[in-house]
Parts: structure tokens; sequence; C-alpha cells
């Protein structure tokens, strides 16, 4: 019974600091600071690309900032809770509960956003390599396109690339946090429906 108690002690840490560290509301604490609640103005969604509509590129740059390291901070506390990588769970669970935390945020009455770049930001610290390519990706998808279909290909594209660097069932891990994203987009599509 101990044994099984002190396995899921690190997991238990690692989804409680995820889930707080993704409850910081970035989106809105800078637009307050504009005078602006982004979950009441343009998709009422309180992330980088509403902040960007809203109140243009340099007021967004420190959302897109803070939301990743929101995610990259939480990989960060499950790669320690793991102990020294002995499993990647704690990692994968932080990362999971700063999304959920990102999307029900408990400092911002539970009105979060979608996830994507706290997603992004974990994924550099669940498999760097892939995050590098998908950057490449990102960068690419930018000059030929726009900058929002840069971001559309490398952010799908991460899974795809994780396969050449780790085993399926981490890749397979990666998707299920893909499905917290498209499971808020799901939701915004449901309430724009009522609205």
């Amino acid at each position: 019974m101990i044994s099984v108690l002190a396995a899921g002690f690190p997991v238990l840490v690692a989804v409680i600091g995820g889930y707080l560290l993704g409850s910081v509301p970035v989106a809105v604490l800078v637009g307050r600071a504009h005078g602006l609640d982004p979950r009441d103005a343009g998709d009422r969604n309180p992330g980088f690309w509403n902040v960007k509509e809203q109140l243009g590129r340099r007021a967004a740059v420190p959302v897109f900032a803070g939301d990743m390291l929101k995610g990259t901070a939480a990989g960060l506390v499950g790669l320690l809770a793991s102990g020294a990588g002995a499993s990647v769970l704690p990692v994968y669970a932080a990362v999971g509960a700063a999304m959920a935390g990102h999307a029900w945020p408990a400092f911002a009455g539970r009105r979060g956003g979608r996830s994507i770049l706290t997603f992004a930001g974990g994924f550099a610290v669940i498999c760097p390599a892939a995050f590098a390519l998908g950057l490449a990706l990102l960068f690419a998808g930018s000059l030929a396109f726009s900058f929002a279909w840069g971001t559309r290909l490398a952010v799908f594209s991460l899974p795809v690339l994780q396969l050449f660097f780790a085993p399926v069932e981490q890749v397979a891990g990666t998707g299920a946090l893909m499905c917290l994203i498209g499971l808020r987009f799901g939701q915004a599509a449901l309430a724009g429906r009522r609205a």
C-alpha cells in the first residue's frame, strides 16, 4: 500500500503544480493592464490570438510567452517530480494539468483559453528535438503562408515528428494532450451557436 502511494506521489505533485501554473490567466492580466478583459471582447477567448486582434501584436507578445512558459514550467515540475526522468507519466500529467488549468483556470472564474501555447511549451520538455523541428516548420509555414497557418502546421505535426525520437506510447500520450485542445475548440463552437 505504501509503495503504491509513493509511486503516485510524483504524479500528484505534478498535477497540482501543473494545474496551478496553468491557472495563471496571462491574457486576462495583460488585457486588464490595457483596460480590456479578453473574455468579453472579440471571440472571448483569453489567449494570444484574441489579445492580438483586440490590442495588437506588441500587447500580445507577453501572452504568447507567458502561455508557453506555463507549459514549459509545468513540464519541468513533472520532470523534477519524476526523479531524474525515471518515468514520463509525471511530465505528461503536469502538462495535461497545466492545459486544464489554462482551459478552466482556478484564478479566473474557470473561463480560460484553448491551451495551444501551453501544450506547445510543455511539449518542449516532453520531446525537445521534435519541438525544435516544429519550430522550423512554424517559421517555414509562416514565410510560405501566414503565421496562423505556420502555427497550425507546426502544432499538428508534433506527434508525427515525435515518432522519430520517442516510443509510440509517448506519441499516444501527446495525442491525448492534443484531444484537450480539440475539446476546447468544440466547446467554443457550441458556445458560439448558443450566443
